[in-house]
Protein backbone atom coordinates (compact mmCIF):
# COMPACT_ATOMS: atom_id res chain seq x y z
CA UNK A 1 0.00 0.00 0.00
CA UNK A 2 3.71 2.24 -0.20
CA UNK A 3 2.12 3.51 -3.54
CA UNK A 4 -0.97 5.16 -2.01
CA UNK A 5 0.95 6.87 0.29
CA UNK A 6 0.36 10.10 -2.11
CA UNK A 7 -3.26 10.07 -1.69
CA UNK A 8 -3.18 9.72 1.67
CA UNK A 9 -1.04 12.56 2.75
CA UNK A 10 -2.74 16.43 3.10
CA UNK A 11 -1.79 18.44 0.89
CA UNK A 12 -1.11 21.06 4.05
CA UNK A 13 0.95 19.58 6.45
CA UNK A 14 2.47 16.86 3.72
CA UNK A 15 1.74 13.94 6.44
CA UNK A 16 -0.51 11.14 6.53
CA UNK A 17 -3.96 12.72 7.16
CA UNK A 18 -4.65 12.95 11.35
CA UNK A 19 -8.75 13.36 11.87
CA UNK A 20 -9.84 14.07 7.95
CA UNK A 21 -12.53 16.23 7.55
CA UNK A 22 -14.56 17.35 4.10
CA UNK A 23 -15.07 20.50 2.85
CA UNK A 24 -18.14 21.07 0.74
CA UNK A 25 -15.87 21.57 -1.94
CA UNK A 26 -15.17 17.81 -1.37
CA UNK A 27 -11.46 18.20 -0.50
CA UNK A 28 -10.23 16.94 1.99
CA UNK A 29 -7.72 18.27 5.11
CA UNK A 30 -6.49 17.83 8.68
CA UNK A 31 -8.95 19.03 10.93
CA UNK A 32 -5.23 21.12 12.82
CA UNK A 33 -4.01 22.09 9.24
CA UNK A 34 -7.64 23.87 8.70
CA UNK A 35 -7.50 25.50 11.76
CA UNK A 36 -4.56 26.60 11.00
CA UNK A 37 -5.17 27.85 7.83
CA UNK A 38 -8.71 29.70 9.23
CA UNK A 39 -6.75 31.66 12.03
CA UNK A 40 -4.08 32.99 9.42
CA UNK A 41 -6.54 33.70 6.40
CA UNK A 42 -7.58 37.27 6.27
CA UNK A 43 -10.92 36.87 5.41
CA UNK A 44 -11.49 35.38 8.70
CA UNK A 45 -13.67 38.23 11.18
CA UNK A 46 -15.00 37.96 14.20
CA UNK A 47 -18.11 39.68 13.41
CA UNK A 48 -19.41 37.20 11.55
CA UNK A 49 -20.24 34.34 14.07
CA UNK A 50 -22.65 32.16 11.81
CA UNK A 51 -20.44 31.65 8.64
CA UNK A 52 -17.04 31.45 8.78
CA UNK A 53 -15.85 31.88 4.86
CA UNK A 54 -12.40 29.85 4.07
CA UNK A 55 -10.23 29.70 0.51
CA UNK A 56 -9.73 26.00 -0.01
CA UNK A 57 -6.39 25.22 0.05
CA UNK A 58 -6.86 22.94 -3.70
CA UNK A 59 -9.51 24.34 -5.78
CA UNK A 60 -9.27 27.86 -4.20
CA UNK A 61 -12.89 28.05 -3.91
CA UNK A 62 -14.63 30.10 -1.29
CA UNK A 63 -16.58 27.10 1.29
CA UNK A 64 -17.99 28.36 4.70
CA UNK A 65 -17.03 26.71 7.63
CA UNK A 66 -19.89 26.75 10.65
CA UNK A 67 -19.77 28.60 13.29
CA UNK A 68 -18.86 25.28 15.67
CA UNK A 69 -15.70 25.24 13.63
CA UNK A 70 -13.97 22.74 12.30
CA UNK A 71 -15.10 20.28 14.57
CA UNK A 72 -18.78 20.68 12.61
CA UNK A 73 -17.11 19.47 9.44
CA UNK A 74 -18.18 15.93 8.72
CA UNK A 75 -15.26 13.58 8.61
CA UNK A 76 -14.55 11.52 5.98
CA UNK A 77 -14.84 7.97 7.51
CA UNK A 78 -13.78 5.91 4.83
CA UNK A 79 -10.53 7.85 4.53
CA UNK A 80 -9.86 7.01 7.64
CA UNK A 81 -10.51 3.50 7.37
CA UNK A 82 -7.91 3.22 5.13
CA UNK A 83 -5.22 5.31 6.59
CA UNK A 84 -5.62 3.44 10.07
CA UNK A 85 -5.22 0.13 7.55
CA UNK A 86 -2.48 1.80 5.86
CA UNK A 87 -0.47 2.81 9.15
CA UNK A 88 -1.43 -1.24 10.86
CA UNK A 89 0.58 -2.45 7.88
CA UNK A 90 3.15 -0.01 7.48
CA UNK A 91 4.07 -0.50 11.24
CA UNK A 92 4.14 -4.35 11.22
CA UNK A 93 6.80 -3.94 8.01
CA UNK A 94 10.31 -5.19 8.51
CA UNK A 95 11.86 -1.27 7.11
CA UNK A 96 9.78 0.62 9.34
CA UNK A 97 12.76 0.84 11.86
CA UNK A 98 14.34 2.61 8.47
CA UNK A 99 12.15 5.58 8.34
CA UNK A 100 13.48 8.95 10.23
CA UNK A 101 10.71 10.29 11.91
CA UNK A 102 10.32 13.33 13.42
CA UNK A 103 12.11 13.97 16.97
CA UNK A 104 9.46 16.31 17.86
CA UNK A 105 5.96 15.15 16.29
CA UNK A 106 5.15 11.64 17.36
CA UNK A 107 5.72 9.24 14.40
CA UNK A 108 5.75 11.98 11.76
CA UNK A 109 8.00 11.33 8.62
CA UNK A 110 10.87 13.79 7.83
CA UNK A 111 9.80 14.02 4.31
CA UNK A 112 10.10 17.99 3.35
CA UNK A 113 13.52 19.63 3.57
CA UNK A 114 13.73 23.10 4.87
CA UNK A 115 16.04 25.49 2.96
CA UNK A 116 15.99 28.03 5.61
CA UNK A 117 17.16 25.50 8.31
CA UNK A 118 18.93 23.01 6.45
CA UNK A 119 17.16 20.06 8.01
CA UNK A 120 14.67 17.57 7.09
CA UNK A 121 11.49 18.28 8.66
CA UNK A 122 8.12 17.07 9.26
CA UNK A 123 4.38 18.30 8.03
CA UNK A 124 4.17 19.34 11.07
CA UNK A 125 6.40 21.30 11.78
CA UNK A 126 5.89 23.25 8.79
CA UNK A 127 2.32 24.29 10.13
CA UNK A 128 1.93 24.13 13.17
CA UNK A 129 5.71 23.75 14.35
CA UNK A 130 9.20 26.39 14.30
CA UNK A 131 9.43 25.84 10.55
CA UNK A 132 6.29 27.35 9.78
CA UNK A 133 6.49 29.61 7.20
CA UNK A 134 9.72 28.78 5.85
CA UNK A 135 10.76 28.07 2.84
CA UNK A 136 10.52 24.24 1.49
CA UNK A 137 11.73 21.50 -1.10
CA UNK A 138 10.86 17.71 -1.44
CA UNK A 139 13.50 15.92 -0.97
CA UNK A 140 14.84 14.46 -4.18
CA UNK A 141 15.02 18.24 -5.52
CA UNK A 142 16.68 18.74 -2.32
CA UNK A 143 19.19 16.16 -2.73
CA UNK A 144 19.80 16.68 -6.10
CA UNK A 145 20.72 20.53 -4.90
CA UNK A 146 22.78 19.30 -1.93
CA UNK A 147 24.80 17.17 -4.63
CA UNK A 148 26.13 19.45 -6.69
CA UNK A 149 26.87 22.17 -4.46
CA UNK A 150 28.61 19.93 -2.01
CA UNK A 151 31.66 19.63 -4.12
CA UNK A 152 31.85 23.94 -3.51
CA UNK A 153 32.49 22.59 0.35
CA UNK A 154 35.62 21.65 0.59
CA UNK A 155 36.84 24.95 -1.77
CA UNK A 156 36.22 27.47 1.59
CA UNK A 157 39.04 25.46 3.30
CA UNK A 158 41.96 27.38 1.45
CA UNK A 159 45.69 26.46 1.68
CA UNK A 160 46.35 29.32 4.87
CA UNK A 161 43.35 28.00 7.13
CA UNK A 162 45.39 24.96 6.94
CA UNK A 163 48.47 26.64 7.08
CA UNK A 164 46.73 28.14 10.26
CA UNK A 165 45.79 25.12 11.48
CA UNK A 166 49.14 23.88 11.92
CA UNK A 167 50.88 26.99 13.33
CA UNK A 168 48.18 26.97 15.73
CA UNK A 169 48.94 23.54 16.59
CA UNK A 170 52.80 23.87 17.14
CA UNK A 171 52.50 26.83 18.77
CA UNK A 172 49.76 25.18 21.34
CA UNK A 173 52.26 22.06 21.47
CA UNK A 174 55.36 24.94 22.64
CA UNK A 175 52.97 26.53 25.01
CA UNK A 176 52.18 22.87 26.41
CA UNK A 177 56.42 22.34 26.93
CA UNK A 178 57.13 25.47 28.11
CA UNK A 179 54.60 25.91 30.83
CA UNK A 180 55.39 21.63 31.13
CA UNK A 181 59.05 22.63 31.90
CA UNK A 182 58.16 25.60 34.16
CA UNK A 183 55.90 23.27 36.23
CA UNK A 184 59.57 20.89 36.39
CA UNK A 185 61.62 23.83 37.35
CA UNK A 186 59.09 24.74 39.98
CA UNK A 187 59.29 20.91 41.35
CA UNK A 188 63.23 21.00 41.35
CA UNK A 189 62.89 24.41 43.38
CA UNK A 190 60.65 23.04 45.72
CA UNK A 191 62.76 19.76 46.27
CA UNK A 192 65.98 21.72 46.50
CA UNK A 193 64.46 24.19 49.36
CA UNK A 194 62.80 22.08 51.54
CA UNK A 195 66.10 19.59 51.09
CA UNK A 196 68.13 23.00 52.62
CA UNK A 197 65.19 23.95 55.06
CA UNK A 198 64.98 20.21 56.38
CA UNK A 199 68.90 20.33 56.46
CA UNK A 200 68.68 23.97 58.42
CA UNK A 201 66.32 22.56 60.86
CA UNK A 202 68.13 19.18 61.18
CA UNK A 203 71.72 21.20 61.91
CA UNK A 204 69.93 23.61 64.62
CA UNK A 205 67.97 20.24 65.91
CA UNK A 206 71.61 18.82 66.82
CA UNK A 207 72.94 22.19 67.60
CA UNK A 208 70.05 22.50 70.41
CA UNK A 209 70.99 18.70 71.67
CA UNK A 210 74.59 19.17 71.47
CA UNK A 211 74.15 22.08 74.13
CA UNK A 212 71.27 20.02 76.21
CA UNK A 213 74.00 17.18 76.20
CA UNK A 214 76.69 19.66 77.45
CA UNK A 215 74.63 21.01 80.06
CA UNK A 216 74.29 17.30 81.35
CA UNK A 217 77.54 16.59 81.34
CA UNK A 218 77.79 19.86 83.00
CA UNK A 219 75.12 18.85 85.63
CA UNK A 220 77.20 15.83 85.84
CA UNK A 221 80.52 17.50 86.87
CA UNK A 222 78.93 19.77 89.45
CA UNK A 223 76.53 17.21 91.36
CA UNK A 224 78.26 13.92 91.41
CA UNK A 225 81.33 15.07 93.42
CA UNK A 226 79.45 16.29 95.70
CA UNK A 227 76.68 13.18 95.74
CA UNK A 228 79.95 11.21 96.15
CA UNK A 229 81.03 13.98 99.48
CA UNK A 230 77.93 13.19 101.18
CA UNK A 231 78.00 9.51 100.47
CA UNK A 232 81.13 9.00 102.53
CA UNK A 233 79.96 11.38 105.18
CA UNK A 234 77.12 9.10 105.30
CA UNK A 235 79.32 5.94 105.72
CA UNK A 236 81.42 7.08 107.90
CA UNK A 237 78.50 7.93 110.03
CA UNK A 238 76.84 4.33 109.79
CA UNK A 239 80.63 3.06 110.72
CA UNK A 240 80.25 5.32 113.90
CA UNK A 241 76.67 4.44 114.48
CA UNK A 242 78.03 0.64 114.39
CA UNK A 243 81.33 0.97 116.06
CA UNK A 244 78.79 2.77 118.93
CA UNK A 245 76.96 -0.78 119.03
CA UNK A 246 80.20 -2.67 119.88
CA UNK A 247 81.91 -0.25 122.24
CA UNK A 248 78.54 -0.74 124.88
CA UNK A 249 79.46 -4.23 124.64
CA UNK A 250 82.66 -4.08 126.13
CA UNK A 251 83.58 -5.47 129.40
CA UNK A 252 86.87 -3.78 129.71
CA UNK A 253 87.44 -0.35 131.34
CA UNK A 254 91.00 -0.18 129.39
CA UNK A 255 89.91 -1.09 126.26
CA UNK A 256 86.41 0.59 126.47
CA UNK A 257 87.78 4.28 127.59
CA UNK A 258 90.15 3.85 124.54
CA UNK A 259 87.22 2.99 121.87
CA UNK A 260 85.23 5.83 123.46
CA UNK A 261 87.89 8.34 123.18
CA UNK A 262 88.81 7.32 119.76
CA UNK A 263 84.88 7.33 118.48
CA UNK A 264 85.23 10.94 120.03
CA UNK A 265 87.79 12.29 118.09
CA UNK A 266 86.29 10.65 115.17
CA UNK A 267 82.36 12.27 115.97
CA UNK A 268 84.14 15.75 116.56
CA UNK A 269 86.45 15.10 112.88
CA UNK A 270 82.77 14.10 111.16
CA UNK A 271 81.02 17.30 112.77
CA UNK A 272 83.65 19.51 111.82
CA UNK A 273 83.71 18.71 108.05
CA UNK A 274 81.70 21.01 105.80
CA UNK A 275 78.97 19.30 103.86
CA UNK A 276 77.86 21.13 100.32
CA UNK A 277 75.39 24.16 100.41
CA UNK A 278 72.56 23.28 98.02
CA UNK A 279 71.25 26.21 96.88
CA UNK A 280 67.94 25.94 94.68
CA UNK A 281 69.24 26.09 91.01
CA UNK A 282 67.93 26.44 87.39
CA UNK A 283 68.22 25.64 83.66
CA UNK A 284 68.90 28.91 81.62
CA UNK A 285 67.57 29.37 79.34
CA UNK A 286 64.63 27.02 78.83
CA UNK A 287 64.25 25.31 75.21
CA UNK A 288 60.91 24.89 75.61
CA UNK A 289 60.34 28.29 76.36
CA UNK A 290 62.91 29.26 73.50
CA UNK A 291 61.25 27.74 71.14
CA UNK A 292 57.76 28.86 71.90
CA UNK A 293 58.83 32.46 72.13
CA UNK A 294 61.65 32.65 69.46
CA UNK A 295 61.10 30.03 66.91
CA UNK A 296 57.54 29.90 66.52
CA UNK A 297 57.84 33.55 65.62
CA UNK A 298 60.96 33.66 63.58
CA UNK A 299 59.86 33.70 59.95
CA UNK A 300 61.21 30.54 57.86
CA UNK A 301 64.02 32.43 56.17
CA UNK A 302 64.77 33.33 59.29
CA UNK A 303 65.48 30.48 61.39
CA UNK A 304 69.18 29.89 60.35
CA UNK A 305 70.14 32.99 61.78
CA UNK A 306 68.55 31.95 65.28
CA UNK A 307 71.51 31.68 67.77
CA UNK A 308 72.55 28.42 69.58
CA UNK A 309 72.04 29.44 72.98
CA UNK A 310 74.36 29.18 76.23
CA UNK A 311 72.56 26.75 78.33
CA UNK A 312 74.12 27.17 81.94
CA UNK A 313 73.27 26.72 85.98
CA UNK A 314 72.29 29.72 87.40
CA UNK A 315 70.51 30.67 91.48
CA UNK A 316 66.90 29.74 90.76
CA UNK A 317 65.03 33.44 91.25
CA UNK A 318 62.28 33.51 93.14
CA UNK A 319 59.56 35.87 91.17
CA UNK A 320 55.77 36.75 92.45
CA UNK A 321 53.27 35.15 91.08
CA UNK A 322 51.98 34.90 87.12
CA UNK A 323 53.73 38.15 86.66
CA UNK A 324 56.84 36.45 88.02
CA UNK A 325 56.72 33.64 85.21
CA UNK A 326 56.09 35.94 82.38
CA UNK A 327 58.87 38.06 83.27
CA UNK A 328 61.12 34.73 83.61
CA UNK A 329 59.86 33.87 80.25
CA UNK A 330 60.56 36.93 78.54
CA UNK A 331 63.85 36.95 80.48
CA UNK A 332 64.97 33.42 78.97
CA UNK A 333 63.66 34.76 75.65
CA UNK A 334 65.94 37.41 75.24
CA UNK A 335 69.64 36.59 74.03
CA UNK A 336 72.39 38.84 75.88
CA UNK A 337 74.58 38.89 72.59
CA UNK A 338 71.88 39.95 70.58
CA UNK A 339 70.75 42.75 72.78
CA UNK A 340 74.37 44.20 73.10
CA UNK A 341 74.34 44.16 69.37
CA UNK A 342 71.22 45.70 68.71
CA UNK A 343 72.45 48.64 71.53
CA UNK A 344 75.26 48.95 69.31
CA UNK A 345 73.23 49.10 65.74
CA UNK A 346 70.86 52.32 66.73
CA UNK A 347 74.14 54.39 68.08
CA UNK A 348 75.78 53.77 64.74
CA UNK A 349 72.40 54.70 62.97
CA UNK A 350 71.44 57.68 65.15
CA UNK A 351 75.39 58.61 64.67
CA UNK A 352 74.48 58.97 60.48
CA UNK A 353 70.95 60.14 60.59
CA UNK A 354 72.12 62.87 58.45
CA UNK A 355 74.45 60.84 56.57
CA UNK A 356 73.30 57.51 55.33
CA UNK A 357 76.49 55.14 56.07
CA UNK A 358 76.01 53.81 52.56
CA UNK A 359 76.82 56.67 50.97
CA UNK A 360 79.99 57.59 53.39
CA UNK A 361 81.30 54.09 52.79
CA UNK A 362 80.43 54.22 48.54
CA UNK A 363 82.28 58.15 48.76
CA UNK A 364 85.57 56.95 51.01
CA UNK A 365 85.76 53.83 48.31
CA UNK A 366 88.78 54.43 45.68
CA UNK A 367 87.83 54.95 42.35
CA UNK A 368 89.65 51.89 41.22
CA UNK A 369 88.55 49.18 43.63
CA UNK A 370 87.05 46.72 41.75
CA UNK A 371 83.49 45.24 41.05
CA UNK A 372 83.75 41.90 43.26
CA UNK A 373 84.22 44.38 46.09
CA UNK A 374 80.92 45.93 45.39
CA UNK A 375 78.93 43.00 45.69
CA UNK A 376 80.56 41.19 48.65
CA UNK A 377 79.78 44.79 50.41
CA UNK A 378 75.83 44.84 48.86
CA UNK A 379 75.78 41.01 50.05
CA UNK A 380 76.83 42.22 53.98
CA UNK A 381 74.29 45.21 54.10
CA UNK A 382 71.52 42.24 53.02
CA UNK A 383 72.90 40.14 55.45
CA UNK A 384 72.98 43.14 58.01
CA UNK A 385 69.06 43.81 57.07
CA UNK A 386 68.17 40.21 57.95
CA UNK A 387 70.17 40.75 61.05
CA UNK A 388 68.41 43.46 62.00
CA UNK A 389 65.03 42.09 61.35
CA UNK A 390 65.87 39.31 64.20
CA UNK A 391 67.15 41.78 66.20
CA UNK A 392 64.26 44.18 66.65
CA UNK A 393 61.91 40.90 67.01
CA UNK A 394 64.49 40.55 70.42
CA UNK A 395 64.12 44.08 71.40
CA UNK A 396 60.74 44.10 71.90
CA UNK A 397 61.18 41.41 73.99
CA UNK A 398 63.39 43.24 76.41
CA UNK A 399 61.40 46.52 76.15
CA UNK A 400 58.56 44.13 77.61
CA UNK A 401 61.23 42.74 79.97
CA UNK A 402 61.74 45.91 81.38
CA UNK A 403 58.32 47.02 81.42
CA UNK A 404 57.22 44.50 83.42
CA UNK A 405 60.07 44.54 85.83
CA UNK A 406 59.81 48.34 86.62
CA UNK A 407 56.06 47.73 87.43
CA UNK A 408 57.38 45.12 89.84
Amino acid sequence: MHHLEEELTCSICYSIFEDPRVLPCSHTFCRNCLEGVIQLSSNFSIWRPLRVPLKCPNCRSIVEIPAAGTEALPVNFALKAIIEKYQQEDYSDEDYSDVATCSEHYRQPLNVYCLLDRKLVCGHCLTIGKHNGHPIDDLQSAYIKEKESSGQLLEQLTDKHWSDLCLLIEKLKEQKSQCESSVQDDKKVVVQYFKKLSNTLEHKKQALLTALDEMNTQILEEYEPLIEKVKKIREEQLELVSLNTSIQNEESPLIFLEKVDDMHQRIKALKQKQLPDVKPVEIYPRIGHLLKDVWSKTEVGQINKILTPKIKLIPKRKLRGKEGREIKELLQAVNPFAVLLLFTLIVVTGFSFHKPVSSVVIGAIPAYISESSLLIYQDFCTHLQNVVDVLCHKFNLLMEFLGRTASL
